[in-house]
């Protein structure tokens, strides 16, 4: 093809599959899907015409599962502790949880909460079974398994997309297939390993203590202390004398999104922990009031935020004079780190141009 005619379509492309890439706190769902399939007909043309890459994933769907039966455990187990229960024998057991609770209304009491707290949310519908002798078994019902599948799916559209355009990759239409694959079209892209290498490595998130011991130029200057390291911010480019262990990870996380302050409108990155995750991070606030903490994405340090008080809600916000699209992007790589297992690569195949008649 011309040199001068590709890159007149891929200028057209561009124009419309930028809209793909947006957050979706910029659109509302139903704006968001109609344009994820307009976008998804035209680059399903474009592809017949100039050929590409097509790349199917599979999602990890075994790292969904004891993700979930992980969380119900932490929640059944945070109910009892709270609640004063006595039990014995909490485990994971066949894709539930079981647990002896030999008084009645200790029993009453778990299924209660967990109900009252799965209430309006499909996906954490649960079912009860009573075994006898004060053992019940919890476990997600088959739609409630059914609809954490779908979320899962489009978490990681979401993940893809934006890593994609972080990449300076906008020509492309990431779609579901069937129940838990994901399918990538790139037109024109005729180097699909290119692509996949994006992914090959998960994101690395963690939460890291700031080492005060030093200012962190002397410690790029000289050894810095044993057990730290030197890292510079994502946006201040400030240098962060961190602690190499990490007090939490990206599998600490239970979602991450993007929103805006409710004072001043600012665009922040919001994530949530599992239980978890809510139980270490409560812990370790609680422990170094006072301190700085660092918020750290590959290496990079995304906030460095003061610890005021024991936090126990389990949530948090990270700002830092984001645009949009940073706080987009810093959403989704805390959602990339925080997905069950890594994506797994069905196929990666190049795309001929159909021929002309």
């Amino acid at each position: 093809m011309p040199t001068h005619l590709r890159n007149r379509i891929t200028s057209l492309l561009v124009g419309l599959a930028m809209a793909i890439v947006l957050p979706r706190v910029a659109l509302a769902d139903t704006q968001f899907d109609k344009m994820r399939t307009k976008v998804a007909a035209f680059v399903a043309d474009k592809m017949e015409k100039l050929g590409g890459s097509r790349i199917i994933y599979k999602v990890d769907t075994d790292g969904l599962r004891e993700a979930v039966v992980t969380d119900l455990r932490d929640d059944a187990y945070k109910i009892l502790r709270e609640g004063r229960i006595a039990f014995s024998g909490l485990a994971i057991s066949d894709g539930g949880v079981e647990v002896k609770i030999a008084d009645a209304k200790g029993r009453e009491q778990l299924t209660r909460k967990l109900a009252s707290a799965a209430e309006g949310l499909p996906t954490h519908a649960l079912t009860v079974t009573d075994a006898g002798d004060g053992l019940i078994r919890l476990a997600p019902t088959d739609a409630a398994s059914a609809a954490r599948l779908h979320d899962l799916v489009e978490d990681s559209i979401a993940m893809i997309e934006q890593r994609l355009k972080d990449a300076g990759i906008t020509l492309v239409s990431v779609q579901p297939e069937g129940t838990d694959r994901i399918r990538i079209f790139l037109p024109g892209a005729m180097e699909p390993e290119r692509i996949t290498t994006i992914f090959a490595k998960k994101v690395r998130v963690s939460f890291r203590l700031i080492d005060l011991s030093m200012p962190p130029e002397q410690a790029r200057s000289v050894t810095p202390p044993t057990g730290t390291e030197v890292l510079l911010g994502f946006k201040d480019r400030l240098s962060y004398l961190v602690a190499k262990d990490s007090a939490l990870d990206g599998d600490d996380i239970g979602y991450a999104g993007p929103g805006f302050t409710s004072d001043t409108n600012e665009p922040i990155a919001s994530f949530r922990f599992n239980g978890r995750g809510t139980r270490r991070f409560a812990r370790i606030t609680a422990e170094n009031i006072g301190k700085p903490f660092a918020i750290v994405l590959d290496d990079k340090v995304i906030a460095a935020p003061v610890i005021r008080e024991p936090i126990t809600g389990g949530s948090g916000q990270i700002s830092g004079n984001f645009t949009l699209e940073e706080a987009n992007s810093v959403a989704m790589l805390l959602r990339a780190g925080s997905l069950p297992g890594r994506l797994g690569l069905v196929e990666q195949q190049v795309v001929q141009p159909a021929a002309k008649p």
